[in-house]
């Protein structure tokens, strides 16, 4: 079951190459932009005032920029639609890749935690340093009033201060949330949470228009570190005797030895001059060119995504099956969907922002327009939608459902005919075995009457044993033969099925846990001798 680098790359190896990829973008984009602060002429009396804290914040704010930029880019759900769909997108892999756009949100999300300790900690030293180091030179570049003022009052009686301590606590606010375990227990905590990067967004604008760090703008009248014979320098600091008959108001003594001159500034053992002081100016927020475009292109789909979704849709029925499994059949108008697809459904009733993702289980048809999903009842949610629709069958229930439309362009897919179906189902209780097997049933009968037994292979595992033979004798006789005790042979599966179908291409479809998500996704890439052609996809709802 050895590996080529061909598949290592298709299976673990692509998510870890991009991985490496972004983390390089982002560690050379904080390299070149503290390089910038530390070595440019412009930062250089703001960079003797605020040291190395000067660079790490401007470095770690560029790199926030551009993930705060591409982390709403993900959550387009339209946008990502439409691409998946165009004809410039008729890879099949380049698509599995907007597939996983989800990952890519993630992956924005840590970055920016990671760079927001890095950016806060800079910050604080800065604090730090513009009261102790304040320059009674140039007050302009001075955040604090005077020496030795409170830190405390930077932080807190200022507008980029304060809003970056509120942005602190809502980033944590929302990093907490969005853990697993408070996902699994509580999903409403991570979702309204969640919702809170609007705030965040408003305050990061407001964050980047104090102007707190200033560069130097008259570089070639006033170079960095030259002698500029003010009133302050005239109160202390000596003129050497060479600049006497320049500036004759000056005395006499001797250049101190023991005065630090910058290397770049000093020609042929002296000190450069000049007339005019230095002037400073704030940079123009570039923060507001990250944000603004993906932050509207996000407002303006949730807006489409709201009016679509005020389409009457019509509920047909609700049927409860056994392990908490709720059945519901809608009508739409106009509705279109093809097998695979799913629907984000939105029940104000319920709640307000909360929805949730489904896969179709039933799909409209030229002569039939009733589509269905199968949801399981395991969080507050769906419990919630449970009894509503069941407490209150009888009233008229306002669900309106986000379709999630995809597109397929002429990817090559037309040219494969389905000879045979595999069907692999793990179930953990009884209960989880009993919703499913009726339809199950019924298609095993409809097959028998096509005289097409063996179109579709069925294969159940079951891990509990007690009281199988009672149901089985009941009502499941036709499953009798297909049902087996434990866990699958992954591996003899894929050889079996692959001895079969030699030099043939097999599609795998996984819908269930990462775990069985990776040993599948693993096999589908391992060689073997018989030419057979696996390839992998996993339900995914991005």
């Amino acid at each position: 079951m050895a590996l080529s680098w061909r598949s290592w790359l298709a299976n673990e190896g692509s998510k870890h190459l991009f991985l490496l990829f972004w983390l390089s973008l982002n560690v050379w984009l904080f390299w070149k932009t503290f390089l910038l602060y530390y070595q440019g002429l412009q930062y250089y009396y703001l960079h003797q005032m605020l040291g190395l804290g000067l660079c790490v914040s401007r470095a770690s704010a560029s790199v926030l920029n551009l993930n705060c930029c591409l982390v709403l880019l993900p959550m387009c759900r339209v946008l990502l639609a439409f691409l998946r769909g165009s004809q410039k997108v008729a890879s099949r892999k380049t698509r599995r890749l907007l597939d996983k756009s989800k990952t890519f949100h993630v992956t924005c999300g840590v970055t920016i935690c990671i760079f927001s300790v890095l950016h806060v900690a800079a910050h604080l030293v800065n604090a730090l340093n513009f009261s102790e180091n304040y320059n009674e030179d140039f007050p302009s570049i001075n955040a604090a009033n005077y020496r030795g003022e409170d830190p405390r009052k930077l932080l807190f009686a200022t507008v980029p201060g304060l809003t970056g301590v509120i942005m602190v606590l809502v980033l944590f606010l929302m990093c907490t949330a969005s853990t697993y375990a408070i996902r699994v227990s509580n999903y409403d905590i991570f979702w309204y949470t969640h919702n809170l990067f609007f705030v965040f967004y408003m305050l990061l604008m407001l964050h980047v228009s104090g102007g707190v760090l200033k560069y130097q703008t008259n570089l070639e009248e006033h170079p960095p570190g030259c002698f500029n014979p003010n009133k302050t320098l005239r109160e202390n600091m000596t003129v050497p005797k060479a600049f006497e008959e320049l500036f004759p108001d000056y005395t006499t003594e001797p250049f101190p030895e023991d005065l630090s001159v910058p290397e770049p500034f000093v020609q042929n053992n002296f000190m450069r001059i000049c007339s005019k002081e230095p002037k400073f100016q704030s940079h123009f927020p570039e923060t507001w060119f990250w944000i603004s475009g993906p932050l509207c292109l996000y407002c303006v789909e949730r807006l489409y995504r709201y009016i679509r979704s005020n389409k009457p849709v019509t509920i047909t029925s609700v049927i409860s099956h056994p392990s908490n499994v709720l059945e519901v059949r809608m009508i739409k108008d106009d509705f279109k969907a093809r097998p695979g697809q799913y629907v984000i459904l939105h029940c104000p009733r319920v709640s307000a922002l909360e929805s949730h993702p489904f896969t179709l289980t039933m799909c409209p048809t030229d002569t039939k327009a009733t589509f269905g999903v199968h949801l399981k009842v395991v969080g507050d949610w769906t419990e919630r939608f449970r009894d509503l629709l069941l407490l209150h069958s009888n009233q008229d229930t306002e669900i309106l459902p986000i379709f999630q439309q995809r597109r397929y362009p002429n990817d090559g897919w037309k040219h494969y005919k389905l000879r045979r179906l595999y069907f692999i189902w793990v179930c953990r209780d009884i209960e989880s075995f009993r919703w499913f097997a009726d339809l199950l049933c019924t298609l095993h009968n409809k097959l028998w009457q096509e005289n097409r037994p063996d179109y579709i292979n069925i294969q159940l595992y079951l891990s509990q044993t007690d009281g199988i033979q009672k149901i089985i004798g009941e009502k499941y006789q036709a499953l009798n033969s297909r049902l087996l005790i434990g866990r699958p042979r992954w591996k003899l599966l894929f050889d079996e099925i692959a001895k079969c179908n030699r030099r043939k291409t097999i599609g795998v479809f996984c819908c269930g846990p990462n775990k069985i998500s990776k040993i599948l996704h693993k096999l589908s890439n391992s060689s073997n001798s018989y030419g057979t052609r696996f390839e992998y996809n996993k339900e995914s709802f991005s």
